[in-house]
């Protein structure tokens, strides 16, 4: 089952905006459009929503874990 988070993460790469809704959206876009600059930060979101995404960690957990690597590689967008 998956489990949409309370609050979206809006973000933005040159000028596309992506709106991420559940750890299983986070992975896929971890993998595919993260920028070049992956930091330990990215590494921790990346596990910490492979976990929730298999239901082993609270979906807030990995919101929050995916949310503060987005800041960090400067693409979460503020609103």
């Amino acid at each position: 089952m998956i489990s949409i988070w309370d609050a979206n993460v809006e973000l933005k790469i040159d000028d596309r905006f992506h709106v991420i809704r559940s750890a299983r959206e986070a992975v896929a876009f971890l993998k595919k459009y993260w920028p070049d600059n992956r930091s330990p930060s990215y590494a921790t979101a990346r596990k910490v929503c492979l976990d929730a995404a298999n239901g082993v960690v609270p979906g807030a957990e990995a919101r929050a874990a995916f949310e503060a690597a987005a800041k960090e590689a400067g693409i979460l967008r503020q609103t």
